[in-house]
């Protein structure tokens, strides 16, 4: 799936991924190959990522997630 973290300022990420998980509101939850559509909002914490196998971490303020047909979307504070 495609994994896309954009702020205000700039790209920080866009590129394939095997899993992304996401510290929503609610609780961290992860989000693998098609999976269900959502959007979620995101508190302070750490986006983590696989990337070909390598896990990757950005730490967020709060956002938006919009999961949909394998995209993921985050808009990051």
């Amino acid at each position: 799936m495609i994994l896309k973290i954009i702020s205000a300022e700039d790209v920080l990420y866009s590129g394939e991924v095997d899993l992304v998980t996401l510290p929503g509101e609610l609780g961290a939850f992860t989000v693998l190959n098609n999976h269900a559509s959502l959007i979620s909002t995101l508190v302070p914490g750490k986006i983590v990522y696989d990337e070909k196998g390598t896990r990757r971490e950005i730490a967020i303020d709060g956002g938006l997630v919009d999961v949909d047909n394998n995209i993921v979307s985050v808009c990051i504070y």
